[in-house]
């Protein structure tokens, strides 16, 4: 069965990690109805931190070149992802509906990804 990355933007940066108001806590409950209704087809997903604690890592020369490590966002955006969900669904018509009832679709944007299956890891 296919499996799609649903990827969650939001507007502004908010930190999920401190419930600091009712509206957060209020959101945070939504989310938890949703992953329990989504149980069924839910293989995993996680809420980031917020852009300001991200490190960017490129290699500008390419393979074997200086590696280049910078803190925070690599670009201001109005819209930032702030997580993700797994989805094993039977196409992406299912896809579509799980993710509309993400809270973040009702206030910012889900970006449904189809998941390449490279095979299983090598143990």
């Amino acid at each position: 069965m296919p499996r799609y990355a649903a990827l969650i933007y939001e507007q502004g940066d908010p930190d999920w990690s401190v419930l600091d108001t009712p509206e957060k806590e209020s959101t945070m409950a939504d989310y938890g109805a949703f992953g329990a209704a989504a149980a069924a087809v839910m293989r995993g997903g996680a809420a980031l931190y917020p852009t300001t604690t991200g490190t960017v890592v490129q290699v500008p020369g390419g393979k074997g070149g200086e590696v280049v490590v910078t803190d925070g966002p690599f670009a201001e955006t109005k819209e930032v992802l702030t997580g993700f969900y797994q989805l094993e669904c039977a196409d992406l018509d299912e896809a579509v509906a799980w993710a509309a009832r993400i809270p973040a679709a009702w206030t910012g944007k889900v970006e449904i990804r189809p998941i390449i299956d490279f095979g299983a890891p090598d143990s």
